[in-house]
């Protein structure tokens, strides 16, 4: 499974939304993987999501693969919209 957001964080993927994401996808069994710019890494590594530099109104899109795939992108998709960080 594989869908867009885009990044409303003031900040954008910065050290604090970044490790509540990368917790919440750690909570699934399944691969979860974040791409930014044709770049793409392991959405459960804090250092991969960083090393991206995602900004605030940056396009991402993740992909879900695996036993729990829907509830995976459901949550972090949630939490992506939802989520207010400064």
């Amino acid at each position: 499974m594989k869908k867009e957001f885009t990044i409303t964080f003031e900040q954008g993927l910065h050290a604090r939304p970044a490790t509540l994401l990368v917790n919440k996808a750690n909570e699934f069994e399944c691969d979860v993987l974040l791409t930014y710019k044709e770049t793409t890494v392991d959405f459960k590594s804090i250092m991969g999501v960083l090393s991206l530099g995602v900004s605030k109104g940056s396009e991402i899109s993740v992909t879900t693969s695996g036993i729990d795939e829907e509830a995976a992108l459901n949550g972090i998709g949630k939490m992506i919209t939802d989520l207010k960080i400064k």
